[in-house]
């Protein structure tokens, strides 16, 4: 009787384990999100052989590169630790198509002090600090450093 209520046990959770499985339904594939399943379709990675590109990647016929020139006059103040100067950059369309706009990125502001990096940094609190340390970290001046851009003009002074 024993082996029979033990098989009959065994029977049970089997068949409720295999009765509770449930398949997944494939999503739709949403824009602006990755496909990290390892089984993926290799045509969403890998783009179609163009004019601009050969299958193996390598220059196609049709294939162009964009060109910046930069021209910088840069004074260093020892003085007051400042840099001053001025930047024309030259952009030049390859493309046989028009360009609506340039894209010009300047890196995150994290020395400014109106940055808000130090909002999202993980620092852990110092378990001791001296008075000259506390003074510096929490009551003195912080170094105002980052980009003060006074204006961007194209050539047409706009």
């Amino acid at each position: 009787m024993k082996n029979i209520t033990t098989l009959f046990l065994l029977f049970f959770v089997t068949f409720s384990t295999f009765s509770q499985e449930v398949k997944e339904i494939p999503k739709a594939k949403e824009l602006g999100h990755e496909d990290k399943n390892k089984f993926r379709q290799m045509y969403d990675l890998l783009a179609t052989p163009n004019m601009y590109r050969t299958a193996s990647g390598a220059p196609g016929p049709e294939y162009y590169q964009q060109q910046a020139d930069y021209k910088m006059d840069i004074e260093l103040d020892d003085k007051n630790t400042k840099i001053y100067g001025t930047e024309t950059i030259t952009y030049t369309n390859n493309a046989k198509e028009s360009l609506d706009y340039l894209w010009i990125q300047l890196d995150q502001n994290i020395a400014a002090k109106t940055s808000k990096t130090p909002l999202v940094e993980n620092s852990k609190i110092d378990p001791a600090i001296s008075v000259a340390g506390f003074s510096r970290k929490y009551l003195e001046e912080k170094f105002d450093g980052g980009f003060k851009i006074d204006y961007v003009k194209d050539s047409k002074g706009n």
